[in-house]
């Protein structure tokens, strides 16, 4: 092997995932910068470099040379000292303060920041809060940097330090090394497998009771994010011996112990709940059925004159259908409304609030997210809350709303339920008072809840709670294609696809995967805004059945960002650049910033010498700092999943055979009706054909459509309501 000495003068590309990295390298008697490649993400910009490795020729980048070993040194040049510093690794020293501590203490920068760190006050233009940022940071970037090589060093990619170093700090590296399993449970990202993968470098037995411990709740896990709120035990067992490949009777051993514990719960006859599956999913049931037991504190007026008075004032006539739900939310304390797009759930959601209005209770909105909320305040005019913030979630402490300290209102009317999950659900009634009224409103043909269960459809199918669907198209609506199209594909028929000038309905036909590419940056770069005088960024969405793949939002959003935003302010994490303007995802829930999974909103500040950055979420503007940036992704092309609940102006829709295992009909029904004014399908006519064939929809193990029968019946029979479910 040869052996190179040089100064790292820039990061061109680092994967996260994989560790792999392509560094740009100063060496001494070579005129231009080294291209080195290699597992080297921790390496820092400005360090000094040892390498030992392969020179190699790469068609496309030319002379490489291939990092097989390598260590990293602090720099001792004044010039390697300013890179370093000012490349965004301690927070508080950007290009600009680095220029100005290297110029005052020269070679013995590292040491003065080291030793004697409260002399950075003699630096001008720097005052104690920012040595004190910079003595905090220098202190956790060494800690970071030590579980960096401990990682390292046991095989598992450097990415996850400052993470595990958030959650655990000077702590770490022994926590890890007692019970590398807790990271699953604990560091945001990091999974049962990089979990194992450590435990086995650390040696710990393969049929340890530890393993078998995180083995068998990662699988009931999986389970969860498979939408299951409980798993068979012979599921559990079947599954459990395929991941840990192990012997049966240890992982039945483990599971007993756990039940004995009660960290799992068994109902009979087979069945094993995690418990706060178990907790919520019964409780929903019981809390629906003490709301629809008590009684309003306030009277409620007659629905007939309220709709007579509607009618008249805003010159609409409600159908038989609405008059129905009206009169329905006037003698239920629980009542679901559905039905699909253009049959009125919003017309007459509004009649059922002017209803309650008018008996002079106090109504409170709420929708699963922040987009989904908005499109309810435009909707009725009124406020509407996500459920997060209606509950005034706040970490740790939990949700603020509950039991104790209920919702203060009259009437919950709570919208897009096909996307809450059993665990929220649970939180939310608890903070629903028993005198309040409850209508939950939403589309149960739309994909179901990311997370856990299926509420709204267990709901509908226990016909325990009044239920009243819309299903007349309304004739202003017959002119939209979107909505004929997508009542269409609902009841298993093909879309019509033949477009033409007034339609708001479009497919073009593409088979080749960059053909498809090229069209959407057609369509989104000039034909779409020309045609219809809309902003490529704010008016288009481009949604997608898939994360991965050529046509996947992945892929598609570095396309886009290419195509439509150039601009040179950028901050980079891994290999995604994050550039002024950009349209961006949250990813995660962040409670502590009130932003939370499937958020959009526009990077609008670019701090490069604080290495932070800000995004424009409906007019709240949030920064996030370097370390936090994978807690957003770039946000031009989306999944399906996460656009439930939003609206976009135009959407544009890949549909090929690369995303087979996704093409089913709700899946392509939910993207169609996130449209208000145009769809655009691009791809094979085959592929949406063969979506709307596919109406198999995993069946989740839930119990709540049975338990709330058996809460519920007695008291729907007592109350008539099984009557007007049949009506």
């Amino acid at each position: 092997m040869e052996r190179l000495r040089g100064v790292v003068e820039r990061i061109t590309y680092a994967n996260e995932e994989t560790g792999y990295s392509v560094i740009k390298v100063k060496c001494k008697g070579y005129m231009e910068l080294v291209t080195i490649i290699g597992n080297m993400t921790t390496v820092n910009i400005g360090a000094v470099v040892y390498v030992k490795g392969f020179w190699s020729n790469n068609p496309k980048y030319g002379r490489q040379f291939e990092a097989k070993e390598w260590e990293e040194a602090l720099p001792a040049s004044i010039y390697g000292i300013e890179k370093y510093l000012g490349s965004g690794l301690i927070k508080g020293i950007g290009p600009v303060y680095a220029k100005k501590i290297v110029h005052l203490f020269q070679e013995n920068t590292l040491n003065i920041i080291e030793e004697e760190p409260d002399r950075i006050i003699e630096v001008p233009g720097i005052g104690k809060k920012r040595v004190e940022m910079i003595k905090k940071a220098w202190q956790d970037q060494k800690e970071i940097k030590n579980i960096m090589l401990f990682l390292q060093s046991n095989g598992i990619s450097t990415s996850f330090g400052s993470r595990i170093y958030k959650v655990y700090g000077n702590e770490s590296i022994n926590i890890l090394k007692e019970n590398p399993y807790k990271l699953a449970d604990d560091v945001y990202g990091i999974g049962f497998k990089t979990a194992d993968q450590l435990a086995s470098n650390l040696g710990i037995d393969k049929d340890s009771f530890k393993r078998c411990r995180a083995g068998i709740f990662y699988t009931l896990s999986q389970f969860s994010e498979e939408g299951h709120c409980y798993a068979t035990s012979k599921q559990l067992i079947c599954k459990c011996v395929e991941i840990l490949e192990i012997e049966e009777p240890k992982i039945v051993m483990t599971m007993d112990h756990l039940l004995k514990e009660k960290e799992l719960i068994k109902e009979e006859p087979d069945i094993i709940y995690l418990p706060p599956f178990f907790y919520s999913e019964r409780g929903v049931a019981r809390r629906l059925k003490q709301i629809m037991e008590e009684r309003t504190k306030k009277s409620i007026v007659n629905s007939d004159k309220v709709i007579y008075l509607l009618e008249k004032k805003e010159n609409i006539n409600y159908d038989t259908i609405q008059k129905k739900a009206i009169k329905q939310a006037e003698n239920s304390k629980v009542m679901v409304l559905t039905g699909g797009p253009g049959t009125g759930k919003t017309t007459t959601t509004h009649g059922i609030i002017s209803l309650f209005k008018h008996s002079g209770m106090e109504v409170v909105l709420a929708a699963p997210t922040g987009r989904a909320a908005k499109r309810m305040s435009e909707a009725t005019g009124m406020e509407a809350k996500t459920i997060h913030r209606l509950l005034e979630y706040k970490p740790p402490h939990g949700y603020k709303k509950n039991e104790e300290n209920p919702i203060d209102a009259d009437v919950l009317i709570i919208d897009e339920a096909s996307m809450i999950d059993i665990i929220l659900m649970y939180n939310l009634l608890k903070a629903v008072s028993d005198h309040m009224i409850l209508i939950i409103v939403g589309d149960i043909d739309q994909l179901p809840s990311v997370g856990p269960g299926n509420v709204l459809r267990d709901i509908i199918a226990s016909e325990a709670v009044p239920t009243i669907k819309l299903e007349h198209i309304f004739r202003q609506a017959m002119g939209s294609k979107i909505i004929t199209n997508a009542h269409r594909i609902n009841k298993g028929e093909n879309p019509d696809l033949t477009g033409g000038k007034s339609s708001n309905f479009f497919f073009i036909e593409n088979e080749e995967n960059n053909h498809v590419i090229n069209s959407i940056v057609q369509l989104c770069t000039k034909r779409l805004p020309k045609y219809y005088k809309v902003d490529p960024i704010q008016d288009i969405q481009v949604l997608t059945p898939m994360q991965r793949t050529e046509t996947g939002a992945a892929n598609l959003n570095v396309v886009l960002q290419s195509a439509l935003n150039q601009n040179t302010i950028y901050l980079k994490r891994g290999a995604i650049e994050y550039r002024l303007y950009d349209k961006v995802m949250q990813i995660r829930n962040n409670y502590d910033k009130e932003v939370f999974n499937g958020d959009v909103g526009f990077i609008c500040n670019i701090d490069t010498e604080e290495k932070t950055l800000k995004v424009n979420f409906d007019g709240r503007e949030i920064e996030y700092e370097a370390l936090e940036l994978d807690e957003i992704v770039l946000a031009y092309a989306t999944t399906i999943h996460k656009a439930q609940g939003s609206e976009y102006p135009i959407v544009v829709m890949p549909i090929t055979f690369s995303h087979y295992i996704m093409l089913q009909r709700n899946l392509l029904y939910t993207g169609i009706t996130r449209a208000k004014k145009v769809v655009v399908l691009v791809g094979n006519k085959k592929a949406i054909y063969s979506a709307v064939k596919n109406n198999n929809v995993k069946d989740r193990n839930t119990k709540l459509a049975q338990r709330l029968r058996e809460e519920l019946l007695d008291l729907s029979f007592d109350l008539g309501l099984n009557q007007a479910n049949k009506k």
